[in-house]
C-alpha cells in the first residue's frame, strides 16, 4: 500500500469516527443529557416519548443541517480553489453566500414558505456569480477576481441588511439567521429537501472531478486533451455556486469552513485526487458540526449562531492567506 494510499484511509477513516462521536455528543447533550444508546433509539423512534420528542424534532435535524451544510461548503471550496488556482477562492469571498442570503432573505419577505427558501438561496448565489463576472469581465488576475468577489460580498450583505431593518417584525427574527449563519430551529422537512439536493449535486461534483483533474494541468495542456476549458470552468463555477446556496439554504451565510477546509486537506493528504472532493466533504461537515456544538456547549453567551464561531476563526486565517500571497516570495514565484 503506497504512503499516499495510507494517508488517505486514515484521514478518512479519523474523519468518519470524529463525525459520528460528534453526532453522539449533538444527540445526547444538552439541558437534558440522554444516554447514547437511549439517545440512539430516539432518533428511530423507540424509546420514551419525551426522548424521542428532544431528539427527533429538536436536536437530530440541527446536526444533520450542520453536517449537510458544511459538506456542501467543503466541496464548493474544494471545487473554486482548484478552479481558480487560488487559496483565497471560497463562497463567501466571492460574493456566493451573500447572494444566496438575499435569495433567502427575498423569498421570505414575499412570505414564501421554507420549502422554497433553497430555490431563493440558489438563485441569490447565481445572481452574485453573474454580478462577479459582470465586474471583473476581461480580467485574468485572481487577485482581481478575489477582490471584485469581496465587494460584491459587501454590496449583497448590505441589501440583506436594509430588507431586515424594513421588515415586520414578526419576520425579522426568521431573517436575522441569514446575516449570521445558524442549523438553530431546522426541521426535517427543510433538512431532508436539502440533503436530497446536496446528495445529487456531490454526485455530480465527483462526475465532473475528472474535468476539474485535466484543468490541474493549465489550459494548454487541457486543450491538447480535448476540453473546452472555458465550457468546463463555467460548469464546475455554477456546480460550485449550487453547493454553496444549497449550504446557505440549510445554515445561512457561514463563513471560514468553505475558506479552510481545502487547506486542511490538502496539508494532511497531499495534492488533490479523485478522493479529494469527498475528503473535502467529510472535512466540512465535520467542521461546522464541531462549530456548532462549540456554540450550543463551550461558550457563555446563550444564544449565539455558529456563523460567529466559523467567522471569528475566518478573519484572521483570511487575513494570513492575503499576507502570504502578497509576500516578496510569493510575488517572485508569480513573476
Amino acid at each position: 500500500m503506497s504512503a499516499y494510499r495510507s494517508r488517505v484511509l486514515l484521514f478518512a477513516g479519523t474523519g468518519l469516527a470524529t463525525l459520528l462521536v460528534l453526532l453522539t455528543i449533538s444527540l445526547t447533550t444538552g439541558t437534558m443529557s440522554i444516554p447514547a444508546g437511549t439517545a440512539l433509539r430516539a432518533l428511530v423512534g423507540l424509546g420514551d416519548s419525551g426522548d424521542v420528542l428532544v431528539v427527533q424534532e429538536f436536536r437530530a435535524p440541527r446536526a444533520f443541517a450542520a453536517i449537510v451544510a458544511g459538506a456542501g461548503l467543503g466541496a464548493a471550496g474544494c471545487v473554486l480553489q482548484r478552479l481558480f488556482r487560488n487559496p483565497l477562492a471560497s463562497p463567501d469571498v466571492m460574493g456566493v453566500t451573500g447572494g444566496a442570503s438575499l435569495g433567502a432573505v427575498s423569498l421570505l419577505a414575499a412570505g414564501a414558505t421554507q420549502t422554497l427558501i433553497p430555490l431563493g438561496a440558489l438563485g441569490g448565489g447565481l445572481l452574485a456569480a453573474l454580478l462577479l463576472g459582470v465586474f471583473s469581465w476581461g480580467s485574468v488576475s485572481v487577485t482581481r477576481l478575489v477582490l471584485t468577489g469581496l465587494a460584491v460580498q459587501a454590496a449583497l450583505a448590505a441589501a440583506v441588511n436594509l430588507m431586515i431593518v424594513r421588515f415586520p417584525a414578526e419576520l425579522a427574527g426568521s431573517a436575522l439567521q441569514w446575516t449570521t449563519g445558524s442549523v438553530y430551529g431546522r426541521t426535517w422537512t427543510e433538512v431532508w429537501g436539502g440533503t436530497a439536493a446536496m446528495v445529487l449535486a456531490l454526485a455530480v461534483a465527483l462526475v465532473m472531478n475528472r474535468r476539474l483533474a485535466v484543468l490541474d494541468l493549465g489550459d494548454d495542456s487541457a486543450g491538447a486533451l480535448g476540453l473546452n476549458t472555458s465550457r468546463a470552468r463555467l460548469q464546475l463555477l455554477v456546480l460550485a455556486v449550487v453547493l454553496a446556496s444549497l449550504a446557505a439554504a440549510l445554515a445561512g451565510p457561514v463563513t471560514f469552513v468553505a475558506l479552510a477546509v481545502p487547506h486542511i486537506v490538502r496539508f494532511l493528504t497531499g495534492p488533490p485526487t479523485a478522493v479529494t472532493l469527498a475528503l473535502a466533504a467529510l472535512t466540512g461537515a465535520v467542521l461546522l458540526l464541531a462549530s456548532d456544538l462549540v456554540v450550543q456547549h463551550l461558550l457563555p453567551v446563550e444564544g449565539l449562531p455558529v456563523g460567529a464561531v466559523t467567522a471569528t476563526l475566518g478573519a484572521p486565517w483570511l487575513l494570513v492567506l492575503m499576507l502570504r500571497q502578497s509576500s516578496p516570495v510569493n510575488v517572485k514565484r508569480n513573476s
